[in-house]
């Protein structure tokens, strides 16, 4: 099969090229698809605004910035303590992000992860952008909210046949996993009108899944086809669509970042960081169960990450860490 010439990295010339070619070459669809048209941190004095923020998340533009929080005042353990406790008030559930601790225990519930440039610190590969200084491209995480937390900062038009295209099962590779090399999932899905919610239109997807990513040392598994021409300008017409209507954030050191990921891409741009000044995010996968969304797509992704956490069981890393899912195997790819 031919591969379609797409990396994790967009090309937009090669982007304008792949439309001009299937528009002129292929019969696309015309028309839109029928359907698609606290208790132990308490804030006595902010609860009330943090749960009209989570209603914001979830249900009105879909994102909030919690600007100023002193960082240089506090210890590392300290200002984790503090992410946690405001994240409790906007969504008391946190998402498992690795099942493993730095002692590599596999029973672990690891929901916190640091995201920043961990090239110079480890050998070998890193698996995910997320650890590196790159840029990254537009993308979802897992579960609903994506909340992220500056520790330190850096110095420095679509068709309806393409809707269409992203609303089919997509070949997600799972990178390794022996029983279950990749998973079948789309990456637009509707979810139709309740007596209590409006209809929705949700995203889920990273680019890696269906590009690899080589920078990274992460190959697509060598049993998944490529994607195919269609899927390719898709996943650019995401990117670039994406790009031209974002919302940028002059986002400084103290400042807690809260996302709806069910419906809102996020991105970054590439970064420097010196000796005086490195960047250094850590994140939690949140959920609120009064505000969540009824999910009957990719429910089985959001139990495994929010099934069996506890307070008890959960795991707050004090120093970064690649998680585990974000290593890979290394092994021949498309």
């Amino acid at each position: 099969m031919k591969d379609s010439n797409i990396d994790y990295t967009p090309d937009y010339d090669k982007f304008l090229e792949r439309t001009k070619r299937r528009t002129r070459t292929e019969q696309l669809h015309e028309i839109l698809l029928p359907e698609f048209p606290y208790e132990t941190f308490p804030l006595p004095n902010l609860h009330a605004k943090l749960r009209v923020a989570s209603k914001e998340i979830y249900n009105w533009h879909g994102f909030e910035v919690i600007r100023g929080v002193p960082v240089d005042s506090h210890s590392r353990e300290e200002n984790i303590v503090i992410f946690a406790g405001i994240s409790a008030h906007i969504a008391p559930l946190q998402g498992r992000q690795d099942r493993q601790d730095n002692n590599e225990h596999s029973s672990a519930n690891v929901v916190l992860a640091h995201v920043e440039d961990l090239i110079s610190a480890h050998s070998g590969s890193v698996g995910a952008p997320a650890y590196n200084a790159e840029k990254q491209v537009f993308h979802t995480d897992i579960g609903d909210i994506v909340a992220l937390f500056a520790l330190g900062e850096a110095a420095d038009a679509t068709r309806p046949d393409l809707i269409w295209t992203l609303a089919e099962p997509w070949a997600a590779d799972t990178f390794g996993k022996p029983n279950r090399p990749y998973r079948l999932t789309p990456l637009l899905f509707y979810q139709s009108a309740s007596p209590n919610t409006p209809e929705r239109v949700v995203i889920q997807f990273t680019r890696r899944s269906f590009t690899a990513y080589r920078a990274g040392g992460l190959l697509r598994s060598s049993e998944i086809s490529p994607i195919t021409e269609a899927q390719a300008e898709a996943l650019d017409a995401l990117q670039y669509t994406a790009e031209k209507y974002a919302v940028s954030l002059d986002y400084r050191r103290g400042d807690i970042q809260y996302v709806n990921n069910l419906g809102i891409l996020h991105a970054r741009g590439s970064f420097r960081d010196s000796p005086e000044k490195q960047r250094h995010l850590v994140r939690l996968w949140l959920r609120d169960p009064e505000h969540m969304w009824e999910m009957s797509a990719a429910r089985e992704r959001w139990d495994r990450i929010y099934e069996g956490v506890t307070p008890e069981t959960s795991v707050f890393p004090l120093e970064p860490r690649r998680r585990r899912a974000s290593r890979g195997v290394a092994q021949k790819g498309n």
